[in-house]
């Protein structure tokens, strides 16, 4: 699934891509991945506008237009977004297609339709009436403590609440802990101010990290977690066999060596 990493990558894509171009027509192939607005409607808000920026905030994207609103999109599990010119070079999967009066297009990619695509008026007030939390690339130290301090259950789950902390996902908080040497079900009021700063640390870290390498696991250091998850690999630290158990009915990989509960 697309995680604030990933997210962030397209926002950076976007703005080197698609800023400032008139939109000359939208083709919606598949009006599953709409929210809220039919493919009619979201055609004749977009054409003949353009988009001036955009805005990242966990794993939301939104691109404002000259016309007084925003293009939501949220990536679900296999989501994602390309630019191009050639007609034959059109992705699988592409749900949305956005042409720029220059012959460039713009397609929203979703394989397993999860992802969805909207029209906002106001991206603040969309992320405030989602109830979405801090995000995590943004949040401060002294945030980050005030909202973890009085948290129940999992630090795996609290990291992964996106009304706690927005953007983070199972791979990313898989990799946080593993950093900060935590197993995922410590409980969070077992953890003290040590932990945090710790937890606090790797996660803008791992974030910085991702972000640099294009959120491809095989290109992040060797002591990292995320290109070793896969069933039967071994820590890049210890050696030990990895385990695997299900969080809130997710995959949840660690060392058992450098993270004991």
């Amino acid at each position: 699934m697309p995680e604030l990493p990933d997210v962030e990558i397209f926002k950076q894509y976007l703005d080197a891509t698609s800023l400032h171009k008139t939109i000359a027509d939208v083709q919606v192939t598949d009006g599953r991945i709409l929210h809220g607005i039919s493919a009619q409607k979201i055609q004749s808000k977009l054409k003949g506008h353009k988009m001036q920026g955009t805005l990242r905030h966990g794993k939301y994207l939104f691109i404002q237009t000259d016309g007084k609103f925003w293009l939501c999109f949220h990536f679900g599990m296999t989501g994602n977004v390309k630019c191009f010119k050639n007609q034959d070079h059109i992705p699988d999967y592409s749900r949305m297609l956005i042409r720029y009066a220059n012959g460039y297009r713009l397609v929203y990619v979703s394989q397993r339709l999860l992802g969805k695509v909207g029209i906002v008026k106001d991206a603040h007030q969309f992320i405030k009436k989602k109830n979405l939390g801090p995000d995590a690339k943004k949040i401060s130290w002294n945030r980050f403590q005030e909202i973890f301090e009085n948290k129940k259950g999992s630090i795996k789950s609290a990291l992964m609440d996106q009304k706690v902390l927005a953007g983070m996902g199972n791979l990313y908080a898989d990799e946080i802990l593993y950093q900060a040497r935590i197993h995922p079900k410590t409980a969070v009021n077992r953890l003290d101010e040590r932990h945090f700063i710790k937890i606090f640390n790797e996660m803008k870290t791992v974030i910085k990290t991702a972000i640099q390498k294009r959120a491809d696991p095989e290109q992040f250091p060797g002591s990292y977690l995320l290109p070793h998850r896969r069933k039967d690999e071994r820590c890049p630290r210890s050696h030990s066999k990895l385990k695997h158990i299900k969080i809130n009915g997710r995959t949840s990989y660690f060392c058992p060596r450098c993270q004991p509960l």
